[in-house]
């Protein structure tokens, strides 16, 4: 009984440690709990978020200085999450988004 008690515990422990933190409604404390997010990095994330909510991992990555792509992958892979959405491997980077939208432009004139 006891073994059993203790395994539901531990798994109750781990499944909390990985527990998403979600960048609009995360204190600093939640933030900092993220690897890879310091003091300076929380501090840029409420910093930025006071003006707004972030949209999206886009909206992160263009908003806080030192989060780029690569960076919010591996946050993102740590739990943290941008309106209960992870980053998405897949997507267009802003930078490449802005190219894209630049030829569009060009096309249409």
């Amino acid at each position: 009984m006891f073994k059993k008690t203790l395994v539901c515990l531990l798994s109750l422990l781990a499944a909390a440690s990985f527990a998403a933190v979600d960048v609009n409604t995360a204190k600093v404390a939640d933030l900092d709990s993220v690897k890879g997010i310091g003091p300076g990095t929380s501090a840029k994330i409420l910093e930025a978020r006071k003006n707004s909510p972030f949209k999206s991992w886009d909206d992160l990555v263009q908003r806080v200085p030192g989060i780029g792509d690569k960076r919010a992958a591996k946050l993102s892979s740590e739990g943290l999450t941008v309106n209960g959405d992870a980053f998405k491997p897949g997507m267009k980077s802003v930078a490449e988004k802005r190219v894209i939208d630049k030829k569009a432009a060009a096309t249409t004139k």
